[in-house]
């Protein structure tokens, strides 16, 4: 594993795209690209994958592998999504790694001991991302559960989503002065309004690098990023290997900056 991994989400080269051609088909590509990691994403398979067969062309490849699952931790009603146990399995099936789904209606003070449960002796890590929502995607809430998982010595690590915060006008600075050691994975992606006033996720300018270097120096030295924004282009592979070059020398300026 290189010291600055890169991952690719797959949902990069656009739901249309991924669907008609199949999640497996891209791997050889991130793999030729130079990418440490593949993120599949639940919410693109079409049908149920054969996960025996991307287990093992994750292996031939010599990838790392995540599985992300658009599946919300806590219910409305407090209570633990009875879908974490199931999309584990399908997580580990598939050759993954880590498991990244939301955090959903969590506040503090709820009992941690099912989760504890179902944690125990797991392979697949838990990554709990910040996302859009505004059950998900505030720092106070997200805070209070690392904070309490912690206490339980949990072994559950952030996604932190650079962009997502935008949804809920957080301070993304704040936030990752008050998650960064949490983080175990970073989703990397600049945000602007569209012509109708919509959030759209793009690729970063010299700008958004800059900002990204500057929250990088609030993580854990060689913490995996991860490209989550539009790949497009004639030669997708040309332009996956220059998106994740330019992560990896991100990566490379925060770990020199830390020693400076």
């Amino acid at each position: 594993m290189p010291l600055h991994p890169v991952s690719v989400s797959l949902s990069s080269y656009g739901a249309s795209l991924v669907r008609e051609r199949g999640q497996a088909s891209f791997l050889p590509l991130l793999a030729q690209a130079g990418a440490a990691r593949a993120e599949l994403r639940e919410e693109l398979f079409d049908a149920p994958p054969d996960p025996k067969a991307l287990s093992a062309a994750v292996r031939s490849l010599k990838l790392d592998c995540l599985y992300s699952a658009p599946l919300e931790l806590w219910t409305e009603q407090g209570q633990l999504s009875a879908a974490l146990g199931p999309t584990l399995e399908r997580a580990s099936a598939c050759g993954a790694h880590w498991l990244k789904v939301s955090l959903g209606y969590y506040r503090a003070g709820y009992d941690l001991n099912e989760l504890a449960r179902q944690l125990a002796g797991q392979s697949v890590q838990l990554l709990v991302e910040n996302d859009q929502t505004a059950q998900g995607g505030r720092i106070n809430a997200l805070l209070a559960f690392f904070t309490e998982a912690e206490t339980r010595n949990l072994d559950i690590g952030m996604t932190f989503d650079i962009g997502n915060w935008l949804w809920q006008i957080q301070p993304v600075d704040e936030a990752a002065q008050c998650l960064g050691r949490h983080v175990r994975y970073v989703h990397c992606k600049a945000v602007r309004h569209s012509v109708d006033g919509r959030l759209v996720a793009l690729p970063p300018d010299e700008i958004d690098l800059q900002q990204w270097l500057r929250l990088f120096r609030q993580f854990p030295v060689g913490v995996p990023r991860a490209i989550e924004y539009p790949l497009q282009g004639d030669d997708l592979l040309a332009v996956t290997r220059q998106h994740i070059e330019t992560l990896a020398r991100l990566g490379q300026m925060q770990e020199e900056r830390q020693h400076a």
